[in-house]
This record gives C-alpha cells, sequence and structure tokens, in this order.
C-alpha cells in the first residue's frame, strides 16, 4: 500500500509550447499534400504528447521502501529528508549539487527534496527528488521511517 505517490506529469507550458509542432509540421508538409500534413501534424502532437504522459516518473513511499522512478531504497537505509523551496531549491539543484548524488529532478518542479542515503555501500550520499509537495513528502518518509524501525 502506498503511504504517498506523485506523478511528476509535464508542466501545462510543456504541452502548450511543444504544439508548435503542429504549425511547423503543416509549413513543411504542405508544399507536398497538405491534408497528409495535417494529418502528419496531428499524429505528431498525439505521440508528444503521449510521450509526456507515459515517461513521466513517479514517487512512491511504501511502509518498506521510497521509490522514485526506477530506483528504490529500504526506508531503513535513508536519513532525515530535508524540503527545499524557492531559492534554497535552486542552490540545492546547482552550487550545492553533490555529483554524486542520484537525480529524479523535472525543471518544471520547483521544490526538492533531499533524502540522505546511510548504506555505506551505496557510491550515492543521497537522493535529489524533484515533488510539488516536499513537506508531505518529508512528513509521510518521517513517520514512515519510524513506523518501519
Amino acid at each position: 500500500m502506498d503511504l504517498y505517490r506523485e506523478r511528476l506529469y509535464a508542466a501545462p507550458w510543456l504541452f502548450i509550447s511543444s504544439a508548435l509542432v503542429i504549425p511547423i509540421t503543416i509549413l513543411i508538409l504542405a508544399p507536398i499534400n497538405l491534408p497528409v500534413g495535417i494529418v502528419i501534424a496531428i499524429v505528431f502532437y498525439a505521440a508528444i504528447v503521449v510521450a509526456f504522459i507515459v515517461s513521466a516518473p513517479t514517487i512512491r513511499v511504501t511502509s518498506t521502501e521510497l521509490i522514485a522512478g526506477r530506483a528504490r531504497i529500504a526506508l531503513t537505509l535513508i536519513g532525515d529528508p530535508t524540503a527545499y523551496s524557492g531559492d534554497e531549491a535552486s542552490l540545492q539543484r546547482g552550487q550545492r549539487l553533490d555529483a554524486r548524488a542520484w537525480l529524479l529532478m523535472r525543471g518544471w518542479i520547483a521544490a526538492v527534496v533531499t533524502v540522505p542515503v546511510l548504506d555505506p555501500a551505496d557510491p550515492a550520499p543521497y537522493w535529489l527528488l524533484s515533488t510539488r509537495n516536499p513537506d508531505q513528502l518529508v512528513r509521510v518518509l518521517d513517520e514512515a521511517r519510524l513506523a518501519s524501525s
């Protein structure tokens, strides 16, 4: 059972801006065949929308593990998570970022959560996760860690 679940869908502006593929495709194919150009443009845009939706990673917290995208770690192997937003989140994604950290970041999501990795065999010192609900994710991780201890 999931204690927390968040799908990191693309921002609406990405769907809108990627719609530019429609007039571009029509302009390229109109001299050859306008109706075919329109159909192909719509198919291209639909493929982009499907790719955005299908490729959106999920962050999940169960009673025993944290799952972020394809990665998973036992709650017994993580430290105290910390939420960041605003300028502090920008610093965590930039100047303060450790090159060894495991990342699940999305540029259109401002807030991040750092989750320290306590496993000495793991080369990543922490996970950095983009999230729209940083305080809720930290609260759920803390509660789940205490319950699993």
